[in-house]
This record gives structure tokens, sequence and C-alpha cells, in this order.
């Protein structure tokens, strides 16, 4: 990790230009969410907002417009690049949930090294998008959310950086707070550079597709190990501050069964008990299910818990001793059958979307631990899809790299 020389909103100009990742809206969202705010940076990150509608989002002339829109920023002054390298400290409230980072650029090289380790697989087409819109635009404007090891003197420090007032303050849409703050003590840079190359590993949490187009934009370039396209736009948080919620799945039907006999099959890897209320798991091996208005809670034979990083997760035992066997759902990346529920849509949605005759069955899951994510990564391994579901998000726009 090393400091970089922002592009951020100029001051006062920060609630104007935050926006969610660009991956978490679709083309209508992003549209309504910009209406009427020419500076919302996803204008940048989804520029087919400006393009007539039926617009393919891949279109060359989505990359153009997103580079022209940049530019316009910039050229405004409502995005404005600092003249040195610093590093940001990043905190991120929502609710009662504070955790605090630091923003600076990861190495590709240590990325490709696997020291800055992954634990998802990443599809080409989503990496070709990102790869399309760096060069287009010559900078990076999604910043990968990475995890390290809490680290005391980096704490130390942070705690230092945050007692002035911070750089901007800007609280989102959504109700979560970003707040910034610009290291600019050299001595207090040089500790932050120190304390995260001494580190055995960074982790990804979320980002694969921007961290993969960044290593394919640097070896395009022949990047050399010093220039800025050899690095990618990060922030990194303790993994003990961080917070996962959990993800959990809703299956369209129940593969040619009744709830009856569906129920009879679970006996031979679950304890089936009835609930009187929604079941939220409250410890690994334990799930939810939603069949037929009722909520039952399943517990898995703890003789089925393999000691292994990835097969030992929740996510796989439902989907080796459930999902598979009994629902038919042979592979959940392609299956249609099955659909995904991020917790923070809570209990409730899987409820609706069963009740209301779109699925017939839903699972909630524990989440998976941060310390659970790290032990795969460590392991050179991958986890199932749809394991992890970060909140809150970093927003795009604050912070980007330039490439030069």
């Amino acid at each position: 990790m090393r400091p970089f020389r922002a592009l951020r909103p100029a001051s006062g100009q920060a609630a104007a230009v935050a926006a969610p990742p660009y991956d978490v809206l679709n083309t209508a969202e992003a549209r309504q969410r910009a209406a009427n705010r020419p500076a919302s940076f996803l204008h940048i990150s989804k520029p087919e907002i400006d393009l007539p509608q039926g617009t393919d989002p891949y279109a060359p002339a989505v990359y153009a417009k997103g580079a022209e829109n940049l530019q316009r920023l910039i050229r405004t002054g409502i995005l404005s690049r600092d003249a040195e390298a610093h590093y940001y400290i990043y905190r991120l409230r929502m609710g009662e949930h504070i955790q605090t980072g630091i923003a600076g650029v990861g190495s590709v090289r240590e990325y490709d090294r696997n020291r800055i380790r992954k634990h998802e697989f990443t599809r080409p087409d989503k990496e070709d998008d990102r790869v399309r819109q760096i060069t287009a635009l010559n900078a990076q404007t999604g910043p990968v959310l990475l995890a390290y090891r809490s680290n005391a003197e980096l704490q130390h420090l942070m705690e230092r950086q945050t007692v002035a007032p911070p750089a901007c303050e800007v609280t989102a849409d959504d109700g979560v707070t970003h707040t910034i703050w610009v290291v600019t003590d050299r001595d207090s840079i040089a500790a932050i550079t120190r304390a995260f190359n001494s580190m055995e590993a960074l982790y990804i949490a979320d980002g694969h597709h921007r961290s993969a187009s960044a290593s394919r934009v640097a070896a395009a370039r022949k990047a050399g190990p010093d220039t800025d396209a050899n690095y990618f736009l990060c922030v990194a948080f303790p993994h003990d501050e961080m917070q996962i919620f959990d993800y959990n799945r809703v299956v369209r039907d129940l593969n040619g069964l009744s709830p009856e006999t569906l129920l009879a099959q679970l006996g031979q890897a679950f304890v089936t008990t009835p609930a009187e209320a929604e079941v939220r798991p409250v410890r690994p091996g334990q799930f939810g299910m939603y069949l037929a208005g009722k909520w039952y809670r399943l517990d898995i034979d703890p003789k089925l818990i393999p000691d292994d990083p990835v097969t030992s997760l929740d996510v796989s035992l439902l989907q080796e001793h459930l999902l598979a066997p009994v629902l038919g759902i042979g592979d959940p990346r392609r299956d249609k059958r099955i659909d995904f529920v991020g917790g923070i849509r809570g209990l409730g949605e899987l409820k609706r979307r069963v009740d209301s005759g779109e699925m017939a069955v839903a699972f909630s899951l524990f989440p998976t631990s941060l310390e659970a994510l790290m032990r795969v990564a460590d392991a050179n391994q991958v986890m199932p899809p749809k394991s992890t579901w970060f909140e809150p998000k970093l927003a795009d726009g604050l912070l980007s790299h330039i490439l030069d």
C-alpha cells in the first residue's frame, strides 16, 4: 500500500458528488437517483443514464460519456486533485456500527503474487466492463474494500488523525455517513506505509472485479512497479470492525416434492424444529427455513461438518446437504431456480417472496465471519457464490485514483 494524489470533491461538494457503488443500482435506479443532480458521480459510474433510453450500457459511447462527464466535473472545479500524495482516513457509520479504515492504493504486483488475497472467482464479462471503464477514464473510481488483521499501530495512528476536523462528511440517501480525513504529516504517512508493508497479507472483501481489472490494465500498459497504473484504489479496514450480513437463499419450486416430503427428507442431515416466529440463525450450522407459511429451525448434524475452510462454510453445507440433493440445485451460479437475498433486506423479504408465490421456500443463514473468509483466502481457495454481504458500503466519487 502507498499514498496517492486523490481526485476528490472540492470543499462543500461532497454531498453533491457522492453516489452508491456502480454495481448496486441498475440503470433505471441510477437514472432516478441522479435526476436533477448534475454533479452526482453516477454520471461517471453509470453514464448510460445520460444517453437515450435503451442504450447498451457496454457500448463504446457509454464509456466515452463517462470520461466526458469526469472531465466536466474536473473542469468546473467540482472535483480537484491533491498536489501531493496522502493517505485518507475513511470512516463509515451505519446506525450504531462504526468502522474506520485507511484509503490508499494497493500494489498490483502484490495482488498478482497473492499477498493481496482473493476469495472469489471473477466473471470475464464483468472484468471487461471495468477494464474499459478504467481505460476510458484513465482512472480508477470504485474503491476495492480490503480487510487486514487488526493492528494496534494503525489503530493508534488513526485515532490521532481523527481528532482534527474532517475534510468532508456526508450522509448518503441510505443513512450511512461517510467521513474522510486527509493524512498530511510525512511521519504518519511513512508509518502507515511501513505498517501495511509489514503485514503478511491483505484480504479483498468486496471488489474482486475491480482489482482483477486493475491487474489487466497494468499488464496491458506494461506498467512499471512505481507507476500509478501498477496500483489500484482501495480502502482497508481492520477485520474486527467490519460487518458481514447474512446472504440468504430463495428457491422457486420444491423439485417436484410436497412440503411434507421435503420435511421428511431433511431428517437425513438436519434436526428440524417448527418455530413460532421467523428464524434468524444464532450460530454456524443452524439455518432458518420458511415453507408453506411456516418457519422451521434446521440444525445440521455436527458429524457432517468437515475440517476444511470452504466445505465447512454454512453456504457450502446448505448446498451440499439440501439444495443439491433434495431441491436439485446443482450449480447455484447458473441455476435460475435459485435467487439470493442480502441480509440488509431483512427476513421479512424472504417471507414476502414465498407468500407471494414467486418462490416456494426460503432459507436464512448465519453470516460468514471475516475469520472464515481469511482462512479460505489463506488456503488459496474460493468461496461459493453469494457467501458474503458487506455493509456499509463505500461511496463512489469521494476518492478516485488517476493513472498518470
